[in-house]
């Protein structure tokens, strides 16, 4: 199955929501995938470089184990920036709103699922998780950030 990640398909809506959120943030990974894996995940994004890519590779590790968030405090720290300083977005509740809860970050929730009960390929998450926003789509998420920078909307913590 490993060997199989390079030809999974990006969700079609993952490249421009990326490319719309760049125009306004720095981007980072954190991925359950080895460098080549991601490049080639990259590929099907036609996305350029991120601020940093930390892959289970550079840590020895796949979330929801710490140390794909322990590295990134280590670099958000020689960045001079913080916890609070970063908005994590991802879909698994399981590898990673539970192990984002346990180091402080705020987090969105793409909730690819939403109109589909259990929990699909991942397991039920274990253990304390929260999120600030929730979304169904990086497509939406997209957009609402678009509209706050654009002074139409608000983004609103649940």
């Amino acid at each position: 199955m490993a060997a199989s990640v390079p030809n999974w398909p990006a969700f079609e809506d993952s490249a421009d929501a990326l490319e719309r959120l760049r125009r306004h943030y720095d981007l980072v990974i954190l991925s359950n995938v080895n460098r080549d894996g991601f490049a080639t995940s990259n590929r099907h994004l036609g996305q350029g470089d991120f601020q940093w890519i930390i892959t289970a590779e550079d840590v020895g590790a796949y979330k929801p184990a710490d140390p794909h968030f322990d590295e990134l405090a280590r670099r958000l720290a020689d960045a001079d920036l913080g916890a609070g300083d970063l908005l994590h977005v991802a879909q698994s509740l399981f590898h990673d709103h539970v192990p984002a809860q346990r180091h402080g970050l705020d987090s969105v929730w793409i909730n690819r699922r939403h109109a589909r009960p259990g929990w699909g390929a991942t397991p039920e998450p274990a253990g304390e998780f929260g999120y600030d926003l929730e979304f169904e789509s990086m497509a939406a998420f997209a957009d609402a950030v678009d509209e706050a920078f654009a002074g139409v909307g608000v983004l609103e913590r649940r």
